[in-house]
Parts: C-alpha cells; sequence; structure tokens
C-alpha cells in the first residue's frame, strides 16, 4: 500500500455496544485523528433467546450507519476498513441482515473471528503503549465478548475470546430494578468458570504488568480516579469490590450516583465491573493500567502497516515540536541542564524511578516552549493547556497531566502547583528541575556553568541548595538576579531554596 497515496484513512468499529467511525490523517505511519463518531447502539441487547436480531436493533444499527455513510462519501474502499465483532459473531440472522448493513454503510463489513479481533486490539495497544520486552496482559471488555492477550513484541503469544461482555452480563444477572449483593457474586462466578479455560495456560505464560481497554475498564477507571479525587490511572479489586457494595447498597447504579460515571454507561456499568472482578480473582491481577488505545487503532496499524520500531511518545512529541515551530537546539539545552539539576537533587531515588522521571523531564524540556505559538505573555499557561488537553497519541490522560503540570511550573509563582502537585517530593524536585534549567538558559546559547556547580535537597530540612561560583554571579547579573527572584517564590510555600556563593 502506497502511504503516500493514502493521507485519510477510516475504521468502522461495529462492537456489541457501541458503533465507532473513526478517521485518521497517516502521518508517516502514525495515525493522528481528525474525526470521531460514537454511537450507542446496544446491538447485544437485541439479541433473543434464539440468538436473533430482533427488528429494533437492527434498526438502530442501520440508521447509525446510514450517518457513517455519509461521513464516508468520498472514501475509497482501500482508505476504509469495517470490523463487526462478537454480537455479529453469533446472530443467527445475520446473514441476511449484513447486506443491509453493507449498504447502509457503503462499505464491505468484515465479521473478525474472536482471536483476530483480539490481535486488532493487541496491535493498538502494542503501538501506544510499547511494553518494551515485558510480557503484558491486556483485557478487552467488550459488549458481548471479553479478549485476552499475552506479549511483549509486535506478534502475541497468546490471544483468546470469551462470551462475557457488559451488555449481556447486565442483561443476564443486573436486568431488575434491585442489585443485590448475592446478584455481584452469581455474575462473578459465571465469569470465573469462563475464564477458568484460560487461566492455567495464562499464568504459566505469566506477564509483569496488566493493562485494560475499552469502555467498561475506562468507565471503572474513572469512578474509581473520581472517588480518590486524584490522577489514578490504574484499577485494583479492592477499589472494584467497594464499588460493587456500593451499588448494591443503593440498589441499582443509577441510584448509586457514581461520581464519573457517564450516563450512556450506567445501564451496563455493573455487568462490567462483575467480569472485571472475576478477570481479577482468577487470574490472580493484582493491579491493572488503563489505555486509551482499542481495537479501532489496531485496524489503523494493520491498514498503516508500520512496524513497531520505537516509542509512539517519541514520535508525537518530534511531531509536536515541528507543529509549534520549536527551536530544537533550546529545548535539548533546557531538558539536558533540567535532567543534571535532577540527577543532583534526587541521588537517593533507585536507577528506575530516576529514569522514569527523566522521561517526562525531557519531554516537559522538549515541548515547554509550544505555548508560544500561540503567544508569549503567559506561554506556559498555553502550554501546559495544550498538553492537557490536545490529542498526544501514546501518551495517557494521566501522562498528559504530568507534563502539563510540569510545564506549567516551568515559570511563575509556585502557589498554583501546591494542590496538583501535593506531596510528591519527586515531582517537586522535577519541577524545581525544569525551572532552573528554564532560568539559567534564557539566553539561548550554549550554557557552561562552573564546574563546581551543586545543587542538592537537605531532606531533613527541605531545603533546596545551589553551590555556584560568586563570580560567575557577579558576571551574569541577569541571572543572579532571577535566582534572588526564585528565592522569595519558594518561600511563598514554606520551602527555603538557599544559594551558596562559593
Amino acid at each position: 500500500m502506497n502511504q503516500s497515496a493514502l493521507p485519510m484513512l477510516a475504521s468502522v468499529d461495529l462492537g456489541s455496544n457501541s458503533f465507532r467511525l473513526q478517521i485518521c490523517q497517516n502521518l508517516n505511519g502514525q495515525p493522528q485523528v481528525v474525526d470521531s463518531i460514537k454511537e450507542m447502539v446496544r446491538l447485544a441487547a437485541g439479541l433473543d433467546e434464539q440468538k436473533n436480531l430482533d427488528e429494533a436493533s437492527q434498526q438502530r444499527a442501520l440508521a447509525c450507519l446510514s450517518q457513517f455513510g455519509e461521513r464516508l462519501r468520498g472514501f475509497s474502499p482501500d482508505q476504509v476498513r469495517a470490523v463487526a465483532t462478537n454480537t455479529f459473531r453469533v446472530a443467527q440472522n445475520i446473514g441476511s441482515f449484513l447486506p443491509k448493513a453493507e449498504a447502509a454503510l457503503g462499505f464491505p463489513i468484515e465479521i473478525v473471528a474472536g482471536r483476530e479481533e483480539a490481535r486488532l486490539i493487541y496491535t493498538g495497544v502494542v503501538h501506544t503503549l510499547p511494553p518494551n520486552g515485558r510480557n503484558m496482559l491486556v483485557v478487552d471488555i467488550g459488549g458481548g465478548s471479553t479478549e485476552f492477550i499475552i506479549g511483549s513484541q509486535l506478534q502475541p503469544l497468546h490471544t483468546e475470546s470469551l462470551p462475557l461482555g457488559c451488555v449481556t452480563y447486565s442483561l443476564a444477572f443486573f436486568r431488575h430494578n434491585k442489585i443485590q449483593p448475592q446478584d455481584f457474586q452469581t455474575a462473578i462466578t459465571a465469569a470465573r468458570a469462563e475464564i477458568q479455560r484460560i487461566s492455567k495456560m495464562y499464568k504459566r505464560t505469566g506477564w509483569e504488568f496488566a493493562v485494560g481497554t475499552s469502555g467498561s475498564a475506562k468507565a471503572i477507571r474513572d469512578v474509581l480516579a473520581a472517588g480518590a479525587g486524584n490522577l489514578e490511572e490504574s484499577i485494583t479489586y479492592a477499589g472494584m469490590k467497594k464499588l460493587a457494595g456500593r451499588i448494591a447498597a443503593a440498589g441499582s447504579t443509577k441510584k448509586a450516583r457514581l461520581e464519573g460515571l457517564k450516563a450512556e454507561r450506567t445501564e451496563v456499568f455493573a455487568g462490567g465491573l462483575a467480569v472485571m472482578m472475576a478477570v481479577f480473582e482468577e487470574l490472580e491481577v493484582e493491579s491493572m493500567i488503563i489505555t486509551d488505545a482499542a481495537l479501532r487503532d489496531g485496524v489503523f496499524y494493520d491498514l498503516i502497516g508500520r512496524q513497531l520500531n520505537e516509542d509512539l511518545r517519541e514520535q508525537t512529541v518530534a511531531q509536536f515540536q515541528k507543529r509549534y515551530h520549536v527551536s530544537l537546539s533550546q529545548a535539548q539545552r533546557v531538558g539536558e541542564t533540567a535532567r543534571l539539576f535532577f540527577d543532583s537533587l534526587s541521588r537517593n531515588a533507585d536507577a528506575p524511578t530516576r529514569q522514569y522521571w527523566h522521561h517526562y523531564i525531557r519531554w516537559a524540556a522538549a515541548l515547554h516552549e509550544i505555548g508560544t505559538d500561540i503567544a508569549y505573555t503567559a506561554y506556559h499557561k498555553h502550554t501546559a493547556y495544550i498538553l492537557e488537553q490536545a490529542d498526544m497519541p501514546g501518551f495517557s490522560r494521566k501522562d498528559q497531566q504530568l507534563l502539563s503540570i510540569l510545564t506549567l511550573g516551568q515559570r511563575g509563582d509556585v502557589r498554583k502547583l501546591l494542590e496538583p502537585v501535593g506531596s510528591n517530593r519527586l515531582m517537586w524536585l522535577a519541577l524545581f528541575s525544569l525551572r532552573l534549567a528554564v532560568l539559567f538558559c534564557r539566553a539561548r546559547l550554549p550554557l557552561a556553568l562552573p564546574a563546581d556547580t551543586r545543587l542538592h535537597y537537605e531532606a531533613k530540612d527541605a531545603n533546596l541548595v545551589l553551590q555556584i561560583s560568586g563570580r560567575w554571579l557577579e558576571e551574569n547579573p541577569l541571572t543572579a538576579g532571577a535566582l534572588a527572584q526564585e528565592i522569595g517564590l519558594w518561600d511563598k510555600i514554606g520551602t527555603r531554596f538557599v544559594i551558596s556563593a562559593q
């Protein structure tokens, strides 16, 4: 496929709960979303006891596909891939419905097998969240099926699809108006019985971290994060058990009034929660991070044919630098200086922790001036807003919020950081390192600090100490004045910044 001839690509994901159309621009092998449409069709809810789609569900589906078809006018067949999942697989009358669906959409619809669906999901995840050689368990709870994948490279080791879904389990176990604690236990037991078919093999292969994708996982994450009032990106069994208890005590998901839960997911939340709790129990999962990558992303990467050769986040940062006309030399200068400062301040941190912060400090430095493309005045605020709100392939919501905080804190009043940073000591040190780097690199010229310059953190008194040549400060009065102002800014939040002139 000639990539340059296909700048626009479209994926159509016909799930058992929702239908999605996403259109991307192909930027050198990386998809950039330009349009997205989602409809909660709830196709699985239209299956009767004989597994036939009822007329109402068919009409909902056709109405949605007609809308998608209008948006796809002008696209050629090799620019569009439409995939249909579990409900299309199991519906007994799909033979008569499929031609009508394809006519409404205007493109062929591919009913993918469960394991192919799992592979596509994994393809989206592995390009977006590179495992760096570590095995990861990917779990995708859909409306009618749940996909389980283990892998560490471009091709997965294991792919399985089981008949567990948020729609089907909500209908089967939580359909009546009053939800009792035993309803959750019944649903969990039923789901565990299905998962037992693969649990022995999966646990024997093993994984180093678990990843949840799609609506149910994200909904659980959002509710847990809203309840905790933080930026938590992972879900735990203890948190889910509390949610189940809260729903049972209230009598229904709606009455539980769960903060962070979208109205469109209220009817199917309990079913998805029960399935996820069964996953944790049967596979002995301790915690699970959540990614926005999903089936539609895998479809795009299949269309593009890009190989897994680097962290997608690095590509995104490079493209943002180009889009916002970043000075690469200044960004690199600030990044290297900030890293040196952070290493001096975090000597007691272990290597993996320091490496983690190295990534974010480098990315923040690489992008810290993108706000100047809007206006120089308060550019750090423009930068922070862009990094929090923009589509940034490869970065999670938590990643973007962290970058937003770091770049917001590169200058100005430090008090604005008290709430978002809280008691996270390493984040404070990262912020301080970036602030000093921006301050020292203000001249936008190669920086040569005196050889005896030292920066350290006195944990006992929480002091930040900069040892630097007094003569150098005399020769650089602009920097000396900025450092003096910095002392006053940190003093306002009760932190001593001490300059020891040698």
